[in-house]
């Protein structure tokens, strides 16, 4: 039997147990040890199998996880979330659709503490759509937009995804978050136009709040000024190269603790919240890594991105159309697998072919993500959807409601990918300027 054909039958048997429940990480070092005392030895499969998890647990470079996780996860227990929620209201609520908008300028803010789309979209739900409901906004509207929003944690640096794509390709995480930057501000600002151009079609979908006084704002700023200079402080020194993803994620958790602390926001009891969901969280990643370490030297083994990059690279097109049939499937496959799942099962296979197209490995990276976002709130997986359709489902809002307000943000999800795809410099600008 080729080892391709065994390749073939690793992945069908894998999406198979997948099917059934069986959980991604252990499903994929499963087959990946199967397959590799098939194809190899019994001897390679357990020495992968006693090495990989030691080698991943070890890896000094990976502890970026879990520290950026407790930033994250100590400033959401210290209800951080509704101060950048409530000062970007102040700052542009009087605006038609303004609260809308906030929610939006808020996920953006608190997606580069978190690095969590779900954890900006349920913050940025419950005390977003609420506040839009009393001041009687379409229902679809609102929703889609705190949807939309919370995607940007996918992409806005520190990004667990991106993280993963680094690990996986060894593209430097460093540069990975720098070229996040910028296509993340353009994309809250692709959001923030698209509630504009609603709200002046539709003038009753986003009616205005009350202007908030200058001194209004100046106190809402106050209150969450600090995290602000702290998330600004970390990806500076990170960009510019004063520390490292590991350390700049060290200062990042550092700072959040101290910063909550001085606030009177952060008890023992928030404390343990916090640490145990970044110990729970981190076990899943680390557990999904090193399955799909494990299955990765099975890919490589069965030789199928090599004969995949072959196959397609000599194909009579030219490499922009082969990458747009890369994104058409990323797109059908996002609608039914979630951000990890789809990172872990498919760049080890797409990424040696699209380097040997030529195609940049930090921009592709940008590229992929982005598509990734897209998979947040397309159906019938679509994670962040069903987020905000459970906090909306008590206030009386159904789930169609919701997947019809999202339809406008797609749109200009995919105007916002197009843009990133025809000027690579949008995501390459700092990369190339400060590393």
């Amino acid at each position: 039997m080729s080892p391709v054909l065994i390749g073939i039958i690793a992945f069908v048997v894998l999406f198979s147990l997948l099917a059934f429940g069986v959980p991604i990480g252990a499903g994929m070092a499963l087959v990946g040890f199967t397959g590799l005392w098939f194809l190899i030895s019994d001897v390679a499969a357990f020495t992968k199998l006693a090495v990989v998890p030691f080698q991943t647990i070890t890896d000094y470079s990976l502890a970026v996880l879990p520290l950026f996780l407790l930033m994250a996860q100590v400033v959401f227990v210290s209800g951080m979330g509704r101060d950048l929620f409530n000062l970007a209201s102040k700052l542009l609520g009087h605006r038609r659709g303004g609260v809308a908008m906030a929610a939006v300028a808020g996920s953006g803010i608190f997606a580069a503490v978190s690095a969590s789309s779900i954890a900006t979209a349920t913050t940025m739900g419950l005390v977003s759509i609420p506040e839009m409901q009393r001041l009687k906004y379409n229902p679809a509207l609102a929703t889609g937009a705190v949807a939309a929003g919370g995607t940007m944690g996918v992409l806005i640096p520190p990004s667990g995804a991106l993280i993963i794509y680094g690990i996986l390709t060894e593209t430097s995480i460093g540069k990975l978050f720098a070229a996040g930057v910028i296509p993340g501000i353009l994309e809250a600002l692709f959001y923030i136009a698209v509630i504009a151009i609603l709200c002046w079609w539709k003038p009753n979908w986003g009616p205005r709040a009350e202007k908030a006084p200058f001194s209004e704002r100046i106190k809402a700023f106050s209150k969450c000024g600090e995290m602000i200079v702290l998330i600004v402080f970390v990806l500076s020194g990170l960009i510019i190269g004063w520390f490292t993803p590991t350390e700049a994620g060290a200062v990042g958790a550092f700072g959040a603790i101290i910063m909550c602390l001085v606030r009177g926001r952060l008890n023992w009891e928030k404390f343990k919240q916090a640490i145990m969901a970044t110990l729970k969280t981190t076990g899943m990643i680390y557990g999904i890594l090193i399955g799909a370490l494990i299955f990765n030297y099975l890919v490589a083994a069965s030789t199928i991105p090599y004969v995949l990059a072959d196959t397609i690279g000599g194909l009579p097109l030219p490499p922009y159309a082969i990458l747009a049939l890369v994104l058409v499937l990323y797109f059908f496959l996002g609608c039914f697998l979630d951000v990890a799942a789809m990172t872990v099962l498919t760049i080890p296979i797409f990424f040696p072919m699209v380097m040997e197209l030529g195609f940049n490995p930090i921009w592709f990276g940008i590229i992929f993500v982005r598509m990734a976002e897209i998979a947040m709130i397309t159906p019938p997986i679509g994670m962040n959807t069903f987020v905000i359709a459970g906090i909306a489902r008590e206030m009386g809002i159904d789930m169609t409601t919701v997947f019809k307000g999202i339809l406008p943000f797609l749109i200009a999800d995919f105007l916002h990918l197009f843009l990133l795809i025809l000027f690579p410099g949008i995501s390459l600008y700092l990369v190339s300027i400060l590393m």
